[in-house]
């Protein structure tokens, strides 16, 4: 009887022990990624050169979710076609499977996708192909309500793509407002992500706007990694910050700008970057 009550004690100990121990957060990997669109002017730096390399940095950074900008479907496609692990959708900026998409990756795994759903950044948001604010092409947002399979919670995750030249701040301007005003009439704390290539730096209106209502995950992050700078042309040298992680109800502890490449070849004209992100 004794060597039980002191085998019992040991394996309650050993149960206090554990108990104890500090749980490990519990984390989402988000990546926001313009590909560049598939185009064979490129070159050296067309899709078919470098597809294989844009699918090893997807499955080395292995992100939970993933925003993509100018993406069409034979790369979407192609993609999870290569990584089975996740799944994709969207619809293009006219409405069909045609032109750009803002497709959003995620891991099946790990996500439940509850929801989902697209608007346009026009006066005339809910009409596919709007333009309204004298830029060329239309713009657009893809959306989701995901639930994290691990704990059973939920947030939404909204990815975009801003119209891109210079001239254009004032329509990058109303996009952003467009945005947050759908942002401000989800439920209130609501964790939120939104990505996206802003075409517009950190020094812009538009940043400004999405700096006020979010957080810029890079901003506050304690571990950065990578260059600040995020659009480099396939040349590796980048020469502006355009592409962002923004986030509510959720604490950043890892952001990195990725420069995967291969004897001098990228996967797009991008790098692409990501966060870690722990629940509250």
């Amino acid at each position: 009887m004794s060597n039980f009550r002191h085998w019992l004690t040991a394996l309650l100990s050993v149960a206090l022990t554990i108990a104890s121990l500090p749980v490990a957060a519990e984390q989402l990997r988000v990546m926001s990624f313009n590909v560049r669109v598939p185009v064979a002017a490129d070159g050296p730096n067309r899709w078919e050169a470098r597809r294989d390399l844009m699918v090893r940095t997807i499955r080395e950074q292995h992100p939970d979710v993933m925003g993509t900008q100018e993406l069409h479907q034979e790369q979407g496609d192609y993609i999870v076609a290569k990584l089975p692990q996740y799944t994709w959708f969207g619809i293009d900026r006219r409405g069909g499977h045609g032109d750009e998409h803002m497709g959003v990756f995620y891991r099946k795994d790990k996500l439940v996708l509850k929801d989902s759903g697209n608007f346009w950044l026009s006066d005339t948001p809910d009409q596919p192909g709007s333009i309204t604010w004298g830029h060329p092409y239309p713009r657009m947002v893809t959306w989701a309500l995901f639930e994290d399979k691990a704990n059973g919670r939920t947030f939404y995750y909204y990815n975009t793509h801003l119209p891109y030249r210079e001239e254009d701040e004032p329509a990058r301007v109303k996009g952003a407002k467009e945005i947050l005003g759908r942002f401000a009439k989800l439920p209130t704390n609501a964790p939120f992500i939104l990505t996206g290539d802003l075409n517009a730096d950190a020094s812009s209106p538009t940043y400004a706007l999405f700096a006020k209502a979010l957080t810029d995950t890079r901003a506050v992050a304690p571990k950065v990694e990578g260059p600040e700078k995020t659009f480099h042309d396939f040349t590796g040298i980048p020469t502006q910050r355009i592409d962002f992680i923004f986030e509510r109800g959720f604490v950043p502890t890892r952001f990195a700008t990725v420069t995967t490449q291969q004897d001098g070849r990228y996967p797009s004209d991008h790098f692409p970057v990501v966060t870690d992100l722990d629940w509250k």
